[in-house]
């Protein structure tokens, strides 16, 4: 008699938590299995984007619902919920789960927590970018924003950078002043500083990651030669930086099928005639595959803007499991 599906449910899927996560990834290893992955990428659908309302805080909140699969190997499956005001209950904003299944009998092999893969694979993206897009020599790197992904950004940055000196500002100083805390055990010298246009000044990198609705980059106080990592922003009417950032620097996406739809970034200025699709020089797929040049001058501005993809959740939550199976 064929096994029911809650038998092998009983049976052989592990829920992996945040620790085994931690524990069986780290940042470069991820990097090179995601670039690999951009070159040779899994079929990808378009991802359902769901606005919630939520009556309680007068706002909405996001669900979203992200789909890969390499046939003949793995399915994966993200929900993720984005609740901005979660902070008001002492909790996270991005909460999910990733389904990780058999692509030839459909059997589900792992459930993964969605926020530390979510997190390691965001950071490991950027900090892909970074190799083609930032200087090499980059030695200072300002972190806009202080929510989860913090730590993750400036350790990613610092395994493909030759990082010194971190520069960190958020609205509350406190929070700012806990990541520097828990990175006290590296060798960085890192700084919370009270304004942004000071760290701009200093940065070579300068990477924001933030729910904000108005900008807090500005194109006038840009210099030459720095890289912006643009992480946050993740609905349509949300902006980090102001129409004169998007004018200065070579524009590049994470996929350019959802990133030019879904954040303010680019879909205001596009839909406003200040930029054209055409003036995003390409994307992850682009630079990795080699069909395209990342920097190719010293002077110029580079900005790297990511919406997510899941190509990237399958890649970390298949490493997560082979990783693991290696340790049993």
């Amino acid at each position: 008699m064929a096994k029911s599906l809650w038998q092998l449910l009983t049976n052989q899927v592990n829920y992996i938590n945040n620790i085994s996560i931690e524990k069986n990834l780290n940042y470069l290893e991820l990097i090179d299995a995601l670039r690999n992955g951009f070159c040779k990428p899994p079929i990808v659908p378009s991802r359902l984007h769901y606005s919630i309302d939520n009556p309680a805080k007068h706002n909405e909140n996001t669900l979203l619902i992200m789909s890969a699969w390499n046939p003949g190997q793995q399915i994966g499956i993200k929900i993720v919920t984005v609740a901005p005001e979660n902070k008001s209950y002492n909790l996270e904003s991005i909460n999910g789960l990733y389904l990780l299944m058999n692509a030839v009998t459909g059997i589900p092999q792992a459930i993964l927590d969605a926020k530390p893969i979510t997190n390691w694979r965001t950071a490991c993206a950027s900090a892909l970018a970074s190799q083609y897009l930032s200087r090499p020599d980059s030695s200072t790197l300002l972190l806009i924003g202080t929510g989860t992904l913090a730590t993750y950004l400036i350790k990613a940055h610092c395994s493909v950078r030759p990082i010194k000196k971190v520069l960190i500002w958020g609205r509350n100083s406190s929070k700012a002043e806990n990541i520097k805390d828990q990175l006290k055990d590296s060798n960085l010298n890192i700084e919370v500083i009270n304004k942004i246009k000071d760290g701009i000044t200093q940065a070579d990198i300068v990477c924001c990651a933030t729910l904000s609705e108005t900008p807090l980059i500005f194109g006038n106080d840009l210099k030459e030669g720095q890289h912006l990592d643009l992480i946050g922003a993740y609905k349509p009417n949300m902006r980090e930086v102001d129409d004169n950032t998007i004018l200065s620097g070579d524009i590049y996406v994470d996929n350019i099928e959802m990133a030019p739809k879904e954040t303010g970034d680019l879909c205001i200025p596009i839909s406003q005639g200040t930029i054209s699709l055409e003036d995003i020089k390409g994307d992850l797929f682009d630079l990795c595959s080699n069909k395209i040049d990342g920097r190719t001058s010293e002077k110029s501005i580079t900005i790297f803007k990511s919406v997510g993809h899941a190509l990237e959740d399958l890649i970390a939550a298949n490493l997560v499991v082979n990783n693991i199976k290696k340790h049993e």
